[in-house]
């Protein structure tokens, strides 16, 4: 029995060291991210071609990058203004990759993770028909 415990206590003690190796670099970069997917901060996405040396394609604005894009493709989704979305579909190849350029410094703060919490991405929309 007392083995057990012994075991339970050092994962707790590893877990907690782990957290603890988390540097402001990386709470930084979390916190830009989740500023990016609430469309708070203006980028530029550039897709460029590594044999011909041009850029294809250029999309600029408050934009997010597709987190479960499936493999060789990206998406890319843009507010446009109060409600207004576009979102963009690109496939990727071996000459064809792409860049984000981040065009403005963000007041991101490296003491607090950033948690957003958003009701209406939880409950459905219900539609009531009489």
């Amino acid at each position: 029995m007392f083995r057990r415990s012994y075991m339970g206590f050092g994962l707790v003690a590893l877990a907690l060291v782990m957290a603890g190796c988390t540097t402001d670099a990386d709470v930084a970069s979390r916190n830009l991210s989740r500023a990016a997917d609430m469309f708070e901060v203006n980028r530029r996405v550039v897709f460029y071609n590594g044999i011909t040396g041009d850029y294809m394609l250029s999309i600029e604005g408050l934009c997010s990058l597709g987190n479960n894009d499936k493999a060789r493709e990206v998406s890319i989704t843009c507010k446009t203004g109060p409600g207004e979305f576009k979102k963009h579909f690109l496939g990727l190849s071996d000459n064809v990759t792409y860049f984000v350029e981040q065009l403005e410094p963000q007041p991101i703060s490296t003491y607090r993770y950033r948690v957003v919490f958003k009701p209406a991405a939880i409950l459905p929309d219900i539609d009531v028909r009489p």
